[in-house]
């Protein structure tokens, strides 16, 4: 690709990444001050929506394009901004972008009389990459607009299937009268009465579908046809023949009318250029192709061609590079060529930052927009809706509800300091149809004790107030039933949003003065042994919380239903009712203990009691009755897998249970949990008896204890690993749409994580899934359900895999080599790809034993079509198009902050293996927690399990209030600039999330640091289902 000379940087250039500091407010980049507007007169600009709506914006006249671009954009609170453009026609009548890096006064002869449109500028191949409700919606707009013109083209099926999603987000649900009064009122297409009974009928099935849902399958419709994002550019090949030229995320298209009859892609360009009216495409040398080297088309004039050259280097970039090409030195004496090129975000960029950034993003609450009421698209709602902030944030003039609005530069706060006020733009008061409202709030503010909760009409108290008056709190957004205080954004159907949540809690925890600690700290005891036993108390009080969700919760929300089996009822009351008895007496003597420990009576001057050996030796020894049950644990899973199967009702009852917010984690791992506590017994165990000497008075007992514990452990550790990978098994079928026959007798979960596959399309996100007989990949539609539907299964039977970085230019790439057919995966980084080579391999020949494990796991209707989605270009037809449409029933949503989906977020795998230890090392207890940008430190109730840490105000409380998951982040010991002068503190670093963590003394800060990077450094040791060694941690 021609690459052009740097120019001088104007003022006013948006920054960006890999860019020079430059002024502006990048859309993507919600932490930046807006700059001050370059000097010189202002001048109005006249910018016309998607919706046909027109804003006007003051700007000064030598401002880049940039600013200009941000403040439509921040106007609108759109994130990804980054895919869509502003287009005016220049003074020759051509339509031409507005370029992001020179000064508008230089692009805009006439300003005053100059209509800009701002449009969608790239075409993403999947719309599933568009992260945000809003920008989806955005899109469907300009679907609906090319619609209208006649600009996607396209057959009456599929036209009339595209206008019956439109209707259905702009009326709702089917009635025959509305939707005929409705259809001849407005015209979507140019001759829609023909098709007027086709649309009723598409209509009629979209019933319970939500306006967000008809979006996303109006886009999924869309993006299947010919001339999806297509914008032709007129011209003649040598022999003078007319033909128009496109380009999309592929490379060069060349279409004859409506028909594409050439596509070049960009890795077979070696360079674009023009000269005069030609325009030349230099192809690489191929000893298989019949083409020239260099293909040369006639365009009407040298501007057009200019025009398209510009348009190829920036969708090249954008969709191609992984950052902005950075500009080349300018040379001294002469300048050859041009000097424009890409100035802003990539795609990859732009879907790192907002996946990265993800709580920063203000709800977008999609309706439908024609139904009693307009909507528009407002940047916040408020009160006082009808007053705009200027420049010092003062409310301005009152503004009335014309046709145009009017808009001026205002100031946005960083979401990242939880203490920090946020100003905004306040809306404008008219709502007008084609834009929606965008509920919630940009902050995540922490108040402190006593301040009072601030509401507002129409919106529920969740206890976080806003310092800004324009803001008003979410109105109590849940993720699995716990407040997501990150503000994600909203889904349809209620779903929820990133399961990435921040650990912010509201203020009801005290703040400890750092005086209060250290006199505290003096007071206690400082031996090992004493902060050891102090874990046991800690991890106990957890335990005894986990049993009763399943003795208290679970029976009171599902036992007691008749759906629910009488055998199963009786199983799992003869299992936990005895064992909840049990561990709430030996908390109560655990407790005891530890009050007599720290000194809370005369005892302890004795040294009768600074021990914990004899309390444990006495309670295991009255365990172990109890654990001859524990076998039948697997008994639990299946009789409850097999009722849920033969009683929809109580598959319902369950899927709804587990997305309560007491079942903080997948309900099957509550079930195991009596075995994973025995394991933590023994390792508290073991810590004590290599603490003491042999001549300590604790140390018999503790051996006594270790030894009748480990015997136990060591007996249930075989049914513990085959437990645990059913366990795995039935919650991967939960997550997995399309898959038959999952749990099978043989088969063993390996890894499940993000790999980039190859196909026409370019380099696509999946969710591959490992199994000791096959690999399934995914992707993550927008389902109602929250699951990952399955493209294709590649069996390892026969299956030979290699490197092919080299092969295919792609970092971390590998090839699997299956029989009949072969797909290449790039992993994330080197050590992603070694571990998923190692782990493929081990399976391939586990494979060669598994006995055909592989029988068809793909339901039928998958099967045919699995590897559909490797087509560059499908043709479809009315009976394929219907067939996913046909029966919309109302799936209940599943839980959307499982593992797999936090993989998926954070572009990351985890194996079997790691699953294991995160369940087995799991620790409880207080800390103190400070964000990055605040002072005081929070004192909290944090528990560690599956991946996770979970934060509560006290250990008493039911449920958590916030939750984050660990895979990805880094754990490490502050630097010296960081100024953290405390004890005991470590630092949880995810790209910019930073959080402090203090603990009361070094053992438990070196426990911590343990368990938590057991979750942050996944092990790619495999583990096989016959191996009966235990884990070591």
């Amino acid at each position: 690709m021609a690459e052009p000379d740097p120019e001088p940087m104007p003022s006013g250039a948006g920054q960006r990444l890999g860019a020079p500091e430059t002024v502006g407010i990048s859309t993507l980049d919600p932490g930046l001050r807006p700059p001050v507007m370059p000097p010189g007169r202002h001048i109005t600009i006249r910018v016309r929506m998607l919706d046909d709506t027109e804003e006007l914006f003051d700007i000064s006249q030598k401002a880049s394009g940039k600013v200009l671009f941000d403040l439509v954009c921040s106007h609108m609170n759109l994130i990804e901004g980054d895919y869509f453009g502003l287009e005016f026609q220049n003074h020759q009548k051509m339509m031409v972008w507005l370029d992001h890096i020179k000064p508008i006064i230089k692009q805009l002869r006439r300003p005053k009389h100059t209509i800009l449109r701002f449009v969608v500028k790239f075409f993403p191949p999947d719309h599933a990459q568009l992260l945000e409700e809003l920008t989806r919606y955005l899109f469907a707009l300009q679907i609906k607009q090319d619609l209208s013109c006649g600009r996607l083209t396209c057959n009456d099926s599929s036209a009339a299937l595209m206008v019956s999603h439109i209707i259905q987000s702009e009326i709702g649900d089917f009635e025959e009268s509305h939707c005929r009064s409705h259809l001849l009122n407005n015209n979507y297409i140019s001759d829609q009465m023909p098709l007027i009974d086709k649309i009723m009928e598409f209509h009629s099935k979209h019933v319970g579908q939500t306006p967000a849902e008809s979006d996303y399958q109006l886009l999924e419709v869309a993006r299947k046809l010919e001339m999806y994002g297509i914008r032709l550019h007129p011209a003649k090949d040598r022999e003078g023949t007319r033909l128009s030229l496109s380009v999309a995320h592929t490379g060069v298209l060349v279409f004859q009318g409506h028909t594409r009859i050439n596509a070049f892609n960009w890795s077979k360009i070696r360079k674009l250029s023009f000269k005069r009216k030609r325009f030349l495409i230099k192809l690489r040398p191929d000893l298989n192709s019949s083409y020239q080297d260099t293909l040369e088309f006639l365009m009407a004039s040298r501007d057009c061609c200019k025009i398209f050259w510009k348009i190829c280097v920036e969708y090249h970039a954008f969709f191609r590079l992984f950052e902005e090409p950075k500009p080349k030195p300018k040379p001294v004496l002469f300048t050859r060529g041009s000097s424009f090129r890409f100035s802003g975000r990539t795609q990859k960029q732009v879907i790192d930052y907002v996946r990265e950034s993800e709580f920063k993003k203000i709800p977008f609450e999609r309706k439908h927009s024609r139904v009693q009421y307009n909507s528009r698209l407002s940047p916040l709602p408020s009160p006082r809706h009808h007053e705009v902030p200027t420049e010092s944030g003062v409310p301005g003039h009152r503004l009335s509800s014309p046709p145009r609005r009017h808009w001026k530069e205002s100031v946005l706060v960083s979401a990242e300091d939880p203490s920090a006020s946020r100003i905004t733009r306040a809306s404008p008061s008219p709502q007008r149809n084609g834009h929606e409202e965008r509920t919630g709030s940009f902050s995540r503010t922490e108040e402190m004790r006593g301040s009072p909760q601030q509401t507002h009409p129409g919106h529920l108290s969740t206890g976080v107030v806003s310092h800004s008056p324009h803001l008003p709190v979410s109105s109590g957004h849940m993720v699995n039933g716990q407040k997501s205080l990150e503000l994600g954004s909203h889904s349809p159907n209620g779903r929820q949003p990133s399961p990435l949540t921040s650990p912010l809690l509201n203020d009801a925890c005290s703040v400890r003065t750092d005086d209060e600690d250290e006199v505290r700290r003096k007071r206690f005891p400082t031996d090992r042994a004493y902060f050891i036993a102090k874990e046991l108390l800690t991890t106990e009080r957890t335990y005894l919380k986990d049993l009763e969700v399943v003795t208290v919760s679970f029976q009171s929300a599902v036992g007691q239903d008749e759906a629910t089996p009488d055998s199963l009822k009786n199983t799992i009351l003869s299992i936990f009712e005895p064992l909840h008895k049990f561990h709430t007496g030996f908390l109560r003597e655990v407790e005891q203990r530890l009050a007599l420990w720290e000194g809370r009576s005369n005892a302890h001057i004795k040294g009768d009691y600074q021990r914990i050996g004899d309390v444990m030796l006495k309670n295991l020894q009255a365990l172990k009755p109890l654990t001859a049950n524990l076998n039948k644990q697997s008994e639990v899973l299946l009789e409850m897998d097999k009722a849920c199967k033969a009683s929809r009702r109580l598959e319902g009852l369950c899927r709804d249970f587990e997305l309560q917010k007491v079942c903080y984690i997948p309900l099957n791992v509550f079930i195991l949990r009596p075995l994973h506590r025995l394991t933590h017994y023994k390792q508290i165990l073991e810590r004590l008896c290599k603490h003491y000497p042999a001549t300590h008075v604790d140390f018999r007992d503790c051996r006594a204890a270790l030894a009748d514990v480990s015997e136990v452990v060591d007996q249930l550790q075989g049914s513990l690993i085959k437990m645990e990978n059913f366990q795995k098994l039935l919650e991967l079928k939960k997550d997995l749409l399309g898959v038959d026959n999952l749990v099978v007798p043989g088969r063993e979960f390996i890894r499940l994580g993000c790999l980039s596959k190859l196909s026409g399309k370019g380099l696509q996100q999946r969710m591959f899934f490992l199994f000791n007989d096959v690999i399934l990949y995914t992707s993550r539609g927008m389902t109602p359900t929250n699951q990952f539907k399955v493209h294709g299964q590649l069996p390892l039977c026969g299956m030979t895999i290699r490197e092919s970085e080299d092969e295919w230019g792609v970092p971390h790439a590998f090839t699997l080599v299956g029989q009949g057919q072969s797909v290449v995966v790039a992993a994330s980084s080197l050590t992603e790809m070694e571990k998923w080579m190692e782990d493929i391999k081990m399976a391939i020949e586990m494979a060669k034993t598994s006995n055909g494990l592989s029988s068809e796991l793909l339901t039928s209707n998958l099967t045919d079509n699995k590897f559909q989605e490797d087509s560059s270009m499908e043709a479809e037809s009315e009976d394929d198009m219907t067939a996913s449409h046909t029966s919309l029933e109302r799936p209940a949503p599943h839980r959307g902050n499982t593992m797999v989906h936090v993989c998926w977020h954070r572009n990351t795998s985890v194996s079997m293996v790691d699953f294991s230890i995160a369940v087995e090392n799991q620790l409880s207890g207080n800390l103190l927690r400070k964000f990055k940008n605040s002072n005081g430190w929070q004192k909290l109730w944090v528990v560690f399990t599956n991946f996770s840490l979970f934060f509560y105000k006290s250990h008493q409380d039911d449920y958590p209030l916030a939750s984050l998951p660990l895979l990805g982040y880094s754990v490490t010991i502050p630097s010296e600039a960081e100024n953290i002068h405390k004890d005991y503190v470590f630092k949880l670093h995810f790209k910019s999330h930073v959080y402090y963590f203090r603990s009361e003394s070094e053992y438990t800060f070196e426990r911590w640091m343990e368990v938590i990077r057991s979750a942050t450094a996944p092990s790619s040791r495999p583990r096989l289902l016959n191996s009966k060694e235990p884990h070591h941690h």
